[in-house]
């Protein structure tokens, strides 16, 4: 049996039960780069730690090779679980390694996660959605499995029907980003938010606009994993920050 869990935004305190208690049975524990150590720390003392990982400039382990090794280990009769940050299923590549599960006729089961584009920006201070703001919200990745920004995204499209985006792994192509959507309309004073190491005691919150985006105002010292809220509920940060409590509690110890 392979588990698939979500390892929540950053926060050990934002961890699901059933993440928890799925870290307290395993014997083999594959995790990614983005795992809080704390996280861990529900794992049992005598479960192997195994990193699989991306980081940048490093050596890591292709997606099939980390697939492989998950069901080498069930098929050793190992209890197995795979920990993503945030949901897995949420730009985590769980899908596919569930399809490789399924494949290999191994079973598996989905442990879902508090995702850094709800959970990380709560406690930011920062609603996915508002009532008298917007009534949808569109969440995407910055980039494709190479690396580069995505050719398959409709800029007209995101810029006309999105009135709230959540832009995931967007640190590195934040001002081409940017730029493609005021090409395609969005107005330069666009109220957005970048929130770096949301949840945790190093989570830093940058007020700007989508025009001083471009020119990457405002967000030269911050550190990825990097969240980029452009919208209206974005401007809600600053007033409901202050109070925000989501996921604070390890934070301020």
């Amino acid at each position: 049996m392979v588990w698939l869990a979500g390892a929540g935004p950053g926060d050990p305190t934002l961890v699901t039960l059933q993440a928890a208690w799925g870290l307290a049975q395993a014997d083999v524990v594959f995790f990614d780069a983005l795992v809080n150590d704390g996280v861990l720390s529900y794992a049992r003392a005598d479960a192997d730690r195994v990193f699989v990982g991306k980081r940048a400039g490093c050596p890591s382990p292709k997606q099939a090779e980390i697939t492989a090794r998950l069901i080498e280990a069930a098929r050793a009769g190992k209890r197995v679980l795979r920990l993503k940050g945030g949901d897995p299923y949420v730009f985590g590549r769980g899908a596919e390694e569930a399809q490789g599960l399924v494949a290999a006729g191994v079973p598996f089961r989905v442990a879902p996660g508090v995702t850094a584009g709800v959970g990380g920006l709560a406690a930011a201070g920062i609603p996915v959605t508002h009532r008298d703001v917007n009534q949808a919200v569109t969440f995407l990745t910055a980039h494709d499995a190479s690396g580069s920004l995505s050719a398959r995204l409709d800029w007209d499209a995101l810029s006309a029907g999105a009135p709230v985006l959540v832009v995931y792994m967007g640190f590195r192509l934040m001002d081409v980003i940017a730029a493609r959507l005021l090409g395609a309309g969005r107005p330069r004073d666009e109220p957005v938010a970048v929130v770096s190491q949301a949840t945790t005691p190093r989570q830093r919150v940058v007020q700007t606009t989508l025009g001083r985006l471009v020119e990457r105002a405002d967000v030269g010292d911050l550190e990825p994993p990097v969240l980029i809220v452009i919208g209206g509920v974005a401007a809600l940060a600053p007033v409901l920050g202050l109070a925000a409590s989501v996921g604070q509690g390890a934070a301020a110890e």
